[in-house]
């Protein structure tokens, strides 16, 4: 983990961050780290990777470009929290080529950030690794059968997840067979 034990005891116990971290510091996340919403890039490649289709969810999903709304939209919407809880599991595969290995480690990673989700309060604003994987296919256009189980993609925000992890200072590769996946929970520190 990358929270030092003084770092965590700067949070607030009457705070909802106190819940988040010791979710976390069950053993389930493999890293985590706060960051200043400021610190995080946005990058209008990453949105241009989406609309080429790189991974087949564009104008498919609701999660993904173009649902979600625009970079500019999206960064303000972020921007308007101060703080972001980046977390990440790692799922270990025997191969570079293991889809069902990697299909696991995603679902695993999905379950725990709903459940921090859930214990740290639904009204703050959940990124999660990837297209919205709860209903295949989704039903975009039509309306989402599952809001509170779909969250956006970090990607999607414009996010470009290997600089996000060295701005939380976390791993984004984890060695060889493994499969690392990220998520984020936008809150605010400061109540004044």
């Amino acid at each position: 983990m990358t929270e030092t034990t003084e770092q965590l005891n700067k949070t607030p116990e009457n705070s909802g961050t106190a819940v988040l971290f010791n979710t976390a510091l069950e053993n389930r996340a493999h890293e985590y780290g706060v960051i200043l919403t400021s610190a995080i890039n946005f990058s209008a490649d990453i949105v241009k990777a989406c609309q080429m289709n790189t991974c087949g969810y564009f104008n498919k999903c609701w999660t993904c470009p173009p649902a979600v709304g625009t970079l500019e939209e999206l960064k303000e919407k972020i921007l308007a929290f101060d703080s972001a809880f980046v977390f990440t599991t790692m799922g270990k595969l025997e191969d570079s080529f293991d889809f069902e290995g990697m299909q696991a480690a995603k679902e695993y990673h999905s379950r725990l950030t709903g459940e921090i989700h859930e214990k740290f309060g639904k009204t703050f604003p959940v990124y999660g690794a990837g297209a919205c994987t709860a209903c295949t296919p989704c039903a975009y256009p039509q309306p989402c059968r599952f809001p509170d189980k779909a969250y956006l993609s970090v990607e999607a925000a414009g996010i470009n997840v290997t600089e996000l992890s060295r701005a939380a200072k976390i791993h984004y590769n984890n060695g060889k067979n493994t499969v690392t996946y990220f998520s984020m929970i936008l809150f605010n520190q400061c109540n004044g």
